[in-house]
């Protein structure tokens, strides 16, 4: 039987499965067994209260949805003395999402949530729709490495900086952040997407913008995790359309150590323990005995990767 457990640093999961912040809860309980994700990730924290973006905050597209939440939260203590106990409860490690519009804030909110109980801190330093005026720091190298750097210096948590693939060089952010500190990399959050209603000639969401979460994502991401891993030596997450075994594969052979499920689970609360339990299936019927050895492994050496090249020899 595989092994399905893999590193992310010093964090060791049971397997490289673990839902995307802001697509699951404690709550989850009621319907899968959350001992058997690889880790939890909690829904983005801030500060204090913020009620979020107006309504309506969800839109269907042809193949997804554009969603706008604008990062509701009761605050970071409501999360350390309400949710940290629920989700203590339960054995995979404990991821905490956190969010903050300064770098003095975002350092600040590591220092304090840096507690028993939390084992990651992931910085979700590349929301598209919260406001524009501060928080997206994933979108400039030099504004990632300042707040990655401050993070890394509050802390002694390991720390996982969720990337935006919204940035124009998603390579050069993610290095700035491996210098800064991070620990690993989370590539990546969602697309800024816009849908205008026909029958009133409106945006369809109450922000105007939101981020886009489809299948149909999952080949841009794809290219992502692969030029990125091809630059840093950080662990990386890959993160965008997830839905069956073979994507999670397809992830770790292009880099990814791990997988984050988000869409998949929108639409059916069960799909990670089932993605689970087909991912072991599919490696058992190759005779794969350890899944990490998976991570990096697509065949192309013999292949051009310059796409300038490759595009002069057709």
């Amino acid at each position: 039987m595989v092994d399905l457990s893999v590193k992310i640093g010093e964090v060791e999961l049971a397997n490289p499965l673990m839902p995307a912040s802001g697509t699951f809860s404690y709550e989850f309980a009621d319907i899968i067994d959350l001992n058997r994700l690889g880790a939890m990730v909690a829904k983005t924290v801030s500060r204090d209260f913020r009620a979020g973006n107006p309504t309506p905050r969800m839109a269907e597209t042809e193949a997804g949805i554009i969603q706008s939440p604008g990062l509701p939260s009761n605050g970071i203590q409501y999360f350390l003395d309400e949710m940290l106990p629920e989700y203590k409860r339960y054995t995979p490690p404990m991821v905490a999402s956190i969010s903050a519009e300064t770098t003095d804030d975002f350092a600040e909110m590591a220092r304090d949530i840096s507690v028993p109980g939390v084992d990651v801190i992931e910085v979700n330093i590349s929301c598209p729709t919260r406001d524009p005026r501060g928080g997206n720091f994933a979108l400039q190298a030099n504004h990632t490495r300042n707040v990655v750097s401050a993070i890394h210096a509050a802390t002694n948590k390991p720390v996982w900086a969720k990337l935006s693939p919204n940035a124009g060089d998603i390579v050069g952010i993610a290095l700035a952040a491996e210098e800064a500190g991070a620990d690993a990399l989370v590539i990546a959050n969602t697309f800024l997407a816009l849908k205008i209603r026909t029958d009133n000639f409106r945006p369809a969401l109450g922000n105007k913008f939101g981020g886009l979460v489809s299948p149909a994502l999952k080949p841009i991401i794809m290219r992502m995790v692969y030029q990125v891993a091809r630059e840093v030596s950080i662990p990386i997450i890959g993160l965008g359309g997830v839905c069956k075994a073979e994507d999670v594969v397809e992830y770790m052979l292009a880099g990814a150590s791990a997988v984050g499920v988000g869409y998949a689970a929108f639409r059916n609360p069960t799909a990670l323990p089932a993605i689970i339990d087909d991912l072991e299936r599919w490696c058992d019927e190759r005779g794969i005995e350890h899944i990490c050895d998976l991570t990096g492994a697509v065949r192309d050496d013999d292949m051009e990767t310059d796409t300038y090249v490759a595009a002069s020899s057709i």
